[in-house]
């Protein structure tokens, strides 16, 4: 990829809603998968009272409306401002408090796994059928639009055309099975199923632009104890957590 596309993909503006300053992608179509839209406000002249504990408004009970859901609110429901990075918000935003503990979740997934999966881990890499895997380093690009892996060959894949999502694991009590696997349609709520199991790999299926039915690849972590599993697990768990991300983004 040119560098010059790649600043394209990249390129941001600062731009003022009535929410608040927010920090875009230049090019819409360059937006991260896991951004949420801003929402439609409740009208003014549709709320006369707090849509949470029913307080009326009047010049002493002040409204205010939440930067996520877009509902009213009294101040004291509606008093913590807390930061909204999947809407691109610069400085923390006036929420309620159930959207205001979502954000909260969410901001460790910005400052923890996302930077894992910037940075990227190395996987045997299995295309399809093949018997053959090579050894490549998988990362999420700057934009978060997609997926590199970079060995011998460059390959992108883009996040909004995966269409399944198969979090291998091992780690099971005796008498169960060794490997067992979390699968995640991104169009069903994912649930990652053995809490003591550990992450080996994971399955993925997705569309390529101009072709029919689904193309299907496999990361394994390689077999080492070293640091480069340690971190290839980090990067499995990471974006077992993206994957929540982006049904939640398609369900809004």
């Amino acid at each position: 990829m040119s560098s010059e596309v790649s600043a394209r993909r990249d390129a941001k503006k600062l731009v003022r809603s009535p929410s608040g300053l927010r920090m875009v992608p230049e090019h819409r179509a360059f937006g991260s998968p896991f951004g949420l839209e801003e929402p439609q406000w409740v009208p003014d002249k549709e709320c006369r009272r707090c849509m949470q504990c029913d307080a009326k408004f009047d010049f002493l009970t002040r409204k205010h409306h939440c930067r996520r859901c877009g509902k009213c609110f009294c101040t004291k429901c509606c008093s913590q401002k807390v930061p909204l990075r999947r809407m691109c918000f610069v400085d923390p935003v006036r929420q309620c408090a159930e959207c205001a503990l979502v954000s909260h979740k969410e901001a460790e997934f910005y400052d923890k796994q996302l930077k894992v999966l910037l940075s990227g881990a190395t996987f045997l890499v299995t295309f399809g059928n093949s018997e053959k895997s090579e050894t490549m380093i998988c990362r999420l690009s700057n934009n978060q639009r997609y997926l590199f892996l970079d060995g011998d060959s460059h390959y992108e894949i883009e996040i909004a055309h995966i269409s399944t999502v198969q979090i291998l694991t091992e780690g099971f009590p005796p008498g169960e099975k060794d490997t067992h696997a979390y699968t995640s349609l991104l169009g069903n709520q994912p649930v990652f199923e053995g809490g003591n199991a550990r992450a080996t790999g994971m399955f993925l299926q997705y569309m390529v632009p101009g072709t029919e039915g689904v193309t299907q690849l496999k990361l394994t972590a390689a077999e080492d104890a070293n640091v480069g599993r340690r971190q290839a697990v980090a990067w499995l768990v990471a974006m077992h957590k993206a994957a929540k991300l982006l049904y939640e983004s398609r369900d809004q």
